[in-house]
């Protein structure tokens, strides 16, 4: 992700928006889950608020009925507080659809990591948190 400082940070991410979109509309004909690595996230770099609810919205029913589980792994507190913050706007059954995951062990267990490819960085936060290494991804078709 960006630093949110850059000059052209609200075009940046409203284009990378786009394609993630794009991109998920020609893979997703049935369930799928999205896997958020949040671990190596810097604060920077995360999006505001407004600008995930904007997304929200944009995002066509299908995906987001299809959507089976969005799972963040190694969420932050700043995270965490701001999804629990925003769950009174936004719907009931995507507040449900949220799971955090604190290890990529425990995210073995709901995905099925031959599906899974995760950066060094986030191997050696959870190493580092839990002396283990494990395996992730972007979307994964269910």
């Amino acid at each position: 992700m960006p630093e949110s400082s850059q000059p052209n940070y609200r075009y940046i991410m409203d284009n990378l928006f786009k394609y993630v979109i794009g991109t998920l509309e020609l893979l997703v004909a049935e369930n799928y889950m999205i896997v958020y690595l949040n671990g190596a996230t810097s604060r920077k770099k995360m999006p505001t608020v407004g600008w995930l609810r904007k997304c929200y919205q944009q995002i066509d029913r299908r995906l987001r009925k299809n959507l089976k589980s969005l799972i963040i792994v190694h969420p932050s507190w700043f995270i965490r507080t701001l999804l629990s913050l925003t769950k009174p706007f936004i719907s009931t059954k995507f507040s449900q659809k949220l799971q955090y995951v604190f290890s990529l062990t425990d995210l073995a267990e709901l995905v099925p990591m031959e599906y899974v490819s995760i950066p060094d960085c986030i191997k050696e936060i959870d190493q580092d948190a839990h002396g283990k290494v494990e395996i992730a991804a972007a979307a994964v078709p269910e």
